[in-house]
């Protein structure tokens, strides 16, 4: 299984709306494509983790990276696990920070990734502590 992690920056504050919007039209382009993950978003900042065929995960991150919403796209990671962290995850979705709640029911428990230590997981926990949580 393959597996990215890129952070981001929008190219402004995304309201509540502009993230349900966007998290709809991700599970099901990720659905169709295969791909699981998470995304979180902090004040203006998102980091993204992409699990699934190389080649879909690739193109799905270079069709991200063209979007205009974004800017500063930076892969920080990359590699192969045995299995997928977010099988059951189209995008799992968190907001933090200064958004205190969200609609959704698949979100993650950031107390739960401390239990990890994978590299993936590690990079998403660094951002969530530097997020303030």
């Amino acid at each position: 299984m393959y597996y990215l992690i890129y952070l981001s920056a929008g190219t402004s504050w995304f309201s509540q709306a502009e993230l349900e919007d966007l998290l709809h039209i991700s599970v099901e382009n990720n659905k169709r494509n295969n791909i699981t993950g998470l995304l979180l978003y902090a004040e203006g900042n998102f980091i993204q983790m992409l699990e699934g065929d190389e080649a879909v995960v690739k193109q799905s991150y270079n069709k991200i990276s063209q979007d205009s919403r974004h800017k500063g796209v930076t892969p920080i990671a990359d590699g192969r696990a045995d299995e997928r962290i977010f099988p059951d995850w189209a995008m799992g979705f968190k907001t933090i920070g200064s958004i205190k709640s969200t609609p959704f029911k698949d979100y993650l428990n950031p107390g739960d990734i401390e239990k990890n230590t994978a590299l993936p997981l590690t990079l998403l926990n660094a951002f969530i502590k530097t997020a303030g949580l």
